[in-house]
């Protein structure tokens, strides 16, 4: 379990973080969320100790990380897939820091056929791809057997068939009862992956709970009607106080109406609907939504 409670940090003048309070729980894959400079990066070093807080605290199933002795053994991690050293090969890469934390050295070979890197693993790290790299540092993460994992943009690199294990990987991990917190801009990958999110901006707090909710209550959901009378069912649907906004000839995209009511109300007027489909909840369009305020950095913003 991480539990952060009140995490602030400043850099002189600029507040990177301020008073994040939130609790990543075991048995769940957990997203973490933000608009670039919302503070995501930064929260992750200080929940490893990597940053001092300026004020609050983080702990790591109750202590702080940086007096757990023999770390990889309580907390795995991946932040920055490439900050490895290309001249050592990924078996000499893994056998340094399972040495270093007392950990037997055939978890190396384990991790590496987990992460399927068990046939370059006497090749140097400098010849590897993103992809291999992000690969490698998911190894580097799983090598102590962690109950407590986080990846900061591990999809970065992959394939789609990387992508499918990586997802796969995650939830196999929290069923086994880890904890598993993420950090990904990839909305479509959240969708399919995590149960619950933590959002922030402006290292701020915005939301935190299921991902479901989350997605439902930040985007007003609409209905698309196709039909050959496109002009009177509009006018029905606006004058039962529904907006509707024509896409094309004859299709209707519909805020403020369910399905069912679409469907009662063309019935009822003898309008003839060739489909009727309800849009689902959709993360991007929340996110985008719940933290258009919260945005540090905007395409044709000149401050």
């Amino acid at each position: 379990m991480i539990e952060v409670d009140e995490l602030t940090k400043r850099y002189g003048a600029t507040t990177a973080v301020n008073g994040l309070t939130f609790t990543v729980r075991p048995g769940h894959v957990t997203g973490f969320l933000g608009p670039n400079g919302a503070g995501k990066s930064t929260t992750l070093r200080m929940i490893l100790g990597l940053n001092e807080p300026t004020a609050g605290t983080v702990t790591v199933n109750g202590h702080r990380v940086r007096d757990l002795p023999r770390g990889l053994r309580h907390v795995g991690a991946l932040l920055d897939a490439a900050d490895v050293h290309g001249g050592r090969s990924a078996a000499a890469h893994l056998s340094i820091l399972a040495r270093s934390n007392a950990i037997a050295r055939r978890r190396v070979d384990e991790v590496l056929e987990e992460v399927g890197l068990a046939g370059v693993a006497r090749r140097r790290i400098g010849g590897f791809s993103l992809g291999m790299k992000q690969r490698l540092g998911i190894a580097a993460a799983l090598l102590g057997d962690p109950p407590v994992l986080l990846f900061d943009e591990p999809l970065n690199g992959l394939d789609p068939e990387g992508v499918r294990w990586v997802r796969g990987l995650f939830r196999r991990l929290a069923a086994q009862g880890r904890t598993v917190f993420v950090s990904s801009h990839l909305m479509s990958e959240m969708e399919h992956t995590a149960d619950r999110l933590i959002v922030i901006g402006r290292g701020e707090l915005i939301a935190d709970e299921p991902l479901a909710e989350f997605a439902a209550r930040g985007t007003r959901l609409s209905v698309t009607a196709r039909t050959p009378d496109a002009a009177a069912l509009a006018a029905v649907l606006t004058a039962e106080g529904a907006t509707v906004v024509p896409d094309g000839d004859q299709v209707l995209t519909v805020t403020g109406a369910s399905a069912a009511r679409i469907g009662e109300l063309a019935f009822r007027h003898r309008i003839v609907l060739h489909e009727l489909a309800a849009r689902t909840a959709s993360l991007e369009a929340a996110f985008m939504e719940l933290t258009a305020d919260r945005v540090e950095y905007l395409a044709g913003d000149h401050r």
